[in-house]
């Protein structure tokens, strides 16, 4: 016996308004019946690590969450933090190894592993150091999951991100660095305590090069009140000036 159509989709006179609202869309597949699986390694148990991993399970953003590291007992306290923390988190499935293996077929990798700049230690002496490790860590993220992103968060980090490239064979919109994104972050606090309005309304974007030397783009500094190039206009401002004795004044450089 053939079903009648619903009621509600006829119109007057028993018209059909289905069929002339709604065109069936041909050869589609099937909708998953869940959400798509999500998966985030972290490469690293510092500081930075951690801060990162407890920011992916506070904002869910991740299935499961691996983490990697080459000291097998604080990564250990490190994940049994996070796991007895449970109750008061999304449900992310949290894994801990020293073998990179555990890291299969995650969708983004974050690298902080690296080794500390020892006390007058040159940049690029630390560059060399990280390097080799690097060699170490790379490849095997590459090897398990080959459709992953790299994000480079290890300094110095223009350079690793450049050699987490080489060494992955990835194309280059898939390897990504943090870039100076910490230090814009931080000179947007300054002017925006200097001028005395909100973080979120100034924004900045800073270079820095391998050696610590460092420039502002100030052509984009600006605030959402009044742009700063013509801040100078109404106010004795010396722009430029001002970048560095914020910088090196407050940020202790």
């Amino acid at each position: 016996m053939q079903k009648s159509a619903s009621a509600s989709s006829l119109g007057p006179g028993g018209l059909d308004l289905s069929q002339i609202f709604f065109k069936p869309i041909q050869n589609t597949s099937p909708p998953s019946p869940t959400k798509r699986h999500t998966k985030i390694s972290v490469i690293g148990t510092g500081n930075v690590g951690m801060a990162i991993a407890q920011t992916i399970l506070t904002q869910d953003l991740a299935d499961e969450l691996a983490l990697v590291d080459a000291i097998p007992d604080k990564l250990r306290g490190e994940m049994l933090d996070l796991q007895h923390a449970a109750a008061f988190l999304p449900r992310t499935k949290i894994l801990a190894s020293t073998d990179y293996s555990v890291t299969v077929g995650s969708d983004l990798c974050i690298v902080t592993a690296g080794a500390r700049q020892i006390a007058g230690e040159s940049r690029l002496n630390l560059l060399q150091r990280n390097v080799a490790m690097f060699q170490g860590i790379i490849p095997p993220l590459a090897q398990y999951s080959p459709d992953t992103i790299l994000m480079i968060v290890s300094n110095p980090v223009d350079v690793l991100t450049y050699v987490a490239w080489k060494l992955s064979g990835f194309p280059s919109n898939r390897v990504i660095g943090s870039g100076t994104n910490l230090d814009s972050s931080r000179f947007r606090f300054l002017i925006a305590d200097h001028l005395d309005v909100n973080a979120q309304d100034v924004q900045v974007r800073t270079s820095i090069d391998l050696v610590c030397y460092f420039f502002f783009l100030s052509s984009y500094a600006k605030s959402q009140f009044i742009p700063l190039h013509f801040f100078r206009a109404y106010v004795q401002f010396d722009f430029m000036s001002l970048c560095l004795k914020l910088w090196c004044g407050k940020a202790g450089r």
